[in-house]
């Protein structure tokens, strides 16, 4: 019998608490995004070659759950146009897409877990917590409400929780948003034009 790691005892106890709220949609309009003090994305970093595989998990290689992260950083993230370059790293750690199962009775749920860390480009520095974690459990829809087992393919639900935890790590840096200003800036303050006597 297969034992969940020490990230699904996690998820585990997430599910049965029903404890994590999806976020809102962010802006779809075409419209840039409301600043985030002075952040502009540099690099979107993404590694997953020692992700766990959950308990009653589909497969998923490193390089497609790079890649489905990485895409939705820089969807995200890119309309971003601040002053100054901080760089998105995260590390995906564990990751479970459901197999079908018996909607009502055994249905398992997808996951992802991820580790955030983001660097201050000017000052080579992390900024915010470090090794800040985000267990994301797929969205309740009409889609997955049976299971995402049933009703989506890899590729969709793979798709959809890297739109969450890219979310998730969004509002994480909203929530945190004095981090996205230079600390060695200093206040300017205005020069009084000078006038001959």
């Amino acid at each position: 019998m297969m034992i969940a790691s020490r990230w699904f005892t996690r998820f585990l106890f997430g599910v049965a608490a029903l404890a994590l709220v999806a976020c809102a949609e962010t802006d779809a309009n075409g419209k840039p995004p409301d600043p985030l003090g002075d952040f502009s994305l540099g690099f979107a970093v993404v590694v997953a070659k020692h992700a766990e595989k959950g308990p009653f998990s589909r497969d998923a290689t490193p390089e497609e759950l790079e890649a489905a992260v990485k895409s939705e950083i820089q969807r995200v993230f890119g309309p971003y146009d601040g002053d100054r370059l901080y760089h998105v790293a995260i590390a995906v750690n564990a990751y479970a897409l459901a197999v079908p199962g018996i909607p009502l009775v055994a249905s398992p749920k997808s996951a992802l877990v991820i580790t955030l860390n983001i660097w201050d480009d000017a000052n080579q520095v992390k900024v915010g917590e470090e090794h800040k974690q985000f267990t994301i459990l797929e969205r309740i829809s009409g889609k997955t409400l049976l299971g995402s087992g049933i009703t989506q393919t890899k590729e969709e639900q793979l798709a959809g929780l890297a739109r969450s935890a890219v979310r998730q790590v969004e509002k994480y840096m909203r929530e945190n948003e004095a981090l996205f200003v230079d600390p060695n800036a200093a206040e300017t303050e205005p020069v009084d034009a000078a006038t001959d006597s």
